[in-house]
């Protein structure tokens, strides 16, 4: 009995996230025109395009999406209370369901950011801006330790002036010869 809630409980909580996939992509504006995209379309249009003839979408939260997702959940959570032998009181369904789907949402979202620091480690960018290498890290400690190149390409310090030019503009002749220059109209 164990292994079938085990087993039940691992399908429920893919179909959850597939699901979750749904409702987040749009959010962040990811496209449903890849494999990925596609596979979550093909698993959750049975439910969502249905409850779409009912519910119009949003512009950028599709509330049929969220009632799917709800209605798996609650369904998962109903379905695992009677392999288990619990209750199908409404109040311990909805408030497992909630429970449930907020502990999927939590995982998911950590899941998410662990993988994000995993694939920066392995790209060689490193956690900290500065701790690789400070050019592609972009932090500002970096960019107040490195020089920058101008358009011409001559490498340029931090304060702005071409490195030719910056040893020249503490000599006050320097300086008067730069203000006796004409200056060219714009």
């Amino acid at each position: 009995m164990q292994a079938l809630h085990f087993i039940l409980s691992a399908l429920f909580t893919l179909v959850v996230i597939a699901f979750l996939l749904r409702v987040l992509m749009p959010l962040v504006r990811a496209d449903f025109r890849n494999p990925f995209g596609e596979a979550v379309l093909q698993v959750t249009n049975p439910l969502v395009l249905p409850l779409r003839k009912v519910m119009p979408p949003g512009k950028r939260l599709d509330p049929s999406s969220v009632v799917a997702l709800l209605i798996v959940q609650f369904a998962g959570t109903a379905l695992l209370r009677g392999v288990a032998g619990g209750g199908f009181g409404l109040e311990s369904i909805l408030l497992g369901g909630v429970y449930g789907l907020l502990h999927t949402v939590l995982q998911f979202y950590f899941f998410a950011v662990l993988l994000y620091a995993l694939a920066q480690l392995v790209r060689g960018r490193g956690l900290q801006p500065g701790c690789a290498d400070p050019e592609q890290a972009g932090g500002a400690a970096a960019r107040a330790d490195s020089p920058r190149r101008s358009a011409a390409g001559r490498t340029r310090p931090v304060g702005g002036l071409p490195a030719d030019r910056a040893a020249g503009a503490a000599d006050p002749a320097a300086m008067s010869k730069a203000a006796a220059r004409p200056r060219r109209a714009a």
